[in-house]
């Protein structure tokens, strides 16, 4: 006899959601993830350009190059702290709370960092001041992602989770594309107008999307498994942090591996590339961000069809087909690269963000939701991707540069590096069953068997009677 797993709430799950709600949910999960990587992407090309000249520039070019991104990668190590901090309050009050909070802390800290003096003015107190804003950046991202991915799995319909999932990621891609625009446009400006105050106009833009952002969030509605959530379970006295550590300690773990190779390949392609480029195959710096803007294009749409493909060939197959892809690209990527060709450039980086930087990711928006048990989801997601953070994303740029710096200027030991991390996320991946369209009402972890494929919203109702 089938063991029948423990859930909360009446059967039929998000059999007929609203769908105001689920477009409210997708804008917010777009337009919040849109400026989350906005932050990032200014912050990571201003790295790549101009902050060793306005903060760091007492050392030389290369000790430059690595000051400014070891002040990005501080971004990522509080990303977990952030993670923690903000996913105990996202189990307890709602996933909505959380977005709405984070929103407001990442777009506050990107605007005072376009105040800042520089080294120039300020001395020593300049660079500090902005590892600090850097700092309470990552601490605000730290639960953006997981948190709209969450929101989003859990208020789709059946069948649609990875679609709509997805729209994390579109919204991720069209940050990068807002960010590119912005330092294309502002590259037009001459060079010493551009490093008194044309970056500056860069993060105080960041305005305009925080405020567009809030008023889409504050208009949509909480999560309807969290709602059935609080009906059965005292989520304000709950904790959450003790329920990940007591029952999903081995999907955090395997998320955190998982996510390794995607948030390595992800920025090197993103923010190393555009140093890698500039100084070691001498493109002109100019020409680095229509890059980035032409790979977020090709990113963006990705995203969406890889969500959409993973709705109907599942999760687990489409993360396995985009990581195994992943494998192959580096080494081949970059001698392309080092053609100095436009056009081989293009293609490498709009590679780079079609598997790792945006298709890959879209599928874990719905593949790691589904993987957590209802009572501890958000926490175990935003744990498990944002620890990833720490021997992954925030320290690839770093390690990518030291590994030139160390091996003579040679790029066969970054490729190398991006291989041996996405063969771990392959092989971890491996290990996980098949979640899609997996009943989230259920409150433990995912299990083998669990997975509905083709299931959608005009048959659901039935297969929920039998699930429950």
């Amino acid at each position: 006899m089938t063991e029948i797993a423990p859930r909360v709430g009446k059967p039929g799950e998000v059999a007929h959601a609203d769908p105001k709600n689920v477009r409210r949910a997708a804008w917010a999960g777009l337009v919040g993830t849109a400026l989350e990587q906005y932050d990032f992407i200014i912050y990571g090309t201003a790295s790549a350009l101009i902050f060793s000249k306005l903060f760091f520039p007492s050392i030389s070019p290369v000790a430059g190059m690595i000051a400014a991104f070891s002040a990005y990668a501080i971004g990522f190590l509080a990303r977990p702290l952030g993670g923690l901090f903000f996913s105990h309050f996202g189990e307890r009050y709602g996933r909505k709370w959380v977005l709405v909070s984070t929103l407001f802390l990442m777009g506050a800290a990107t605007f005072l960092i376009g105040c800042l003096p520089t080294y120039e003015t300020a001395g020593v107190l300049a660079p500090i001041l902005l590892v600090l804003l850097r700092f309470l950046q990552g601490f605000g991202a730290g639960a953006e992602q997981a948190g709209g991915a969450t929101l989003l799995t859990e208020t789709a319909p059946l069948g649609k989770r990875g679609r709509l999932a997805s729209f994390v990621m579109v919204g991720a891609a069209f940050g990068t594309v807002l960010g590119a625009l912005a330092w294309v446009l502002a590259q037009l400006l001459p060079d010493d107008v551009l490093l008194s105050w044309g970056w500056r106009m860069i993060f105080w833009a960041s305005l305009f999307v925080t405020v567009g952002a809030w008023i889409i969030r504050m208009k949509m509605a909480e999560s309807p498994i969290f709602v059935e959530l609080k009906k059965s379970v005292d989520v304000e006295h709950a904790a959450p942090l003790k329920e990940v550590a007591k029952h999903g300690t081995k999907n955090v773990l395997k998320v955190i591996f998982m996510n390794w190779g995607i948030s390595t390949q992800s920025y090197t392609y993103q923010v190393f590339m555009a140093s890698y480029l500039i100084t070691f195959v001498g493109v002109d710096k100019h020409f680095v961000p229509n890059v980035l803007l032409y790979g977020a294009l090709f990113g963006s749409a990705a995203a969406y069809l890889m969500g959409l493909l993973s709705d109907r060939f599942g999760r687990r197959r489409m993360f396995l087909v985009l990581a195994g892809a992943a494998i192959l690209i580096p080494f081949p990527a970059f001698m392309a690269v080092n053609t100095g060709s436009h056009f081989w450039i293009i293609v490498v980086m709009a590679l780079g963000f079609i598997t790792a930087a945006q298709g890959i990711t879209a599928v874990t928006m719905s593949f790691f939701p589904e993987m957590f048990g209802a009572r501890y989801r958000y926490a175990g997601v935003t744990l498990g991707r944002e620890f990833s953070s720490i021997i992954g994303g925030g320290i690839a740029p770093l390690v990518a540069a030291g590994l030139m710096a160390w091996f003579f200027n040679s790029w066969i030991p970054v490729a190398g590096y991006m291989v041996l991390t996405m063969v771990v996320s392959f092989l971890v991946a491996r290990t996980v069953p098949e979640t899609v369209n997996r009943d989230l009402q259920i409150l433990t972890d995912a299990r083998p068997g669990e997975a509905r494929p083709g299931l959608t919203a005009a048959n659901d109702a039935a297969a929920s009677r039998v699930a429950a």
